[in-house]
């Protein structure tokens, strides 16, 4: 697993993103975090992030994201991404032909309790291998 800086902010608790070999991202290949927390007082925006190909032949991802809390509980949600504007214009951050998706997915989250968290995501396309995602990767930043 090959590990890049996304670059969230500079009051994070958590910043890392995964290669997506090839940029082809296999429904089988799920990138995972591991983000020990020890603050359960202060709240985080945390945001996915993704990096895709102009190229990429949609105007969204699906997601399944799986959380593995301290305690062995675990979450499971569905995460829809939107990268593209109704009209076809890429949202988001790019040059050349990359883009820059930063995507909240909870404006304030509180960590119920301390300990390590695991979380996996896994694409939910109906494509067994989705062309076109460079990296995706989690961020906590402060509030």
């Amino acid at each position: 697993m090959v590990i890049l800086m996304f670059s969230c902010g500079r009051n994070t608790l958590y910043d890392e993103s995964v290669v997506i070999p090839n940029a082809k991202w296999d429904n089988e290949n799920m990138p995972f975090f591991d983000v020990a927390v020890d603050d359960t007082l202060t709240d985080y925006a945390f945001y996915l992030n993704i990096r895709h190909l102009d190229s990429y032949r949609y105007s969204n991802l699906f997601v399944f994201m799986h959380t593995v809390f301290p305690n062995g509980n675990i979450a499971h949600d569905t995460i829809e991404c939107t990268f593209a504007m109704p009209d076809g214009r890429w949202m988001g951050k790019g040059s050349g032909s990359m883009r820059s998706a930063k995507i909240l997915l909870n404006p304030a989250l509180r960590f119920p309790l301390k300990g390590n968290y695991h979380f996996e995501i896994e694409q939910a396309m109906r494509e067994k291998e989705l062309n076109g995602i460079v990296d995706i990767g989690l961020c906590f930043e402060k509030q």
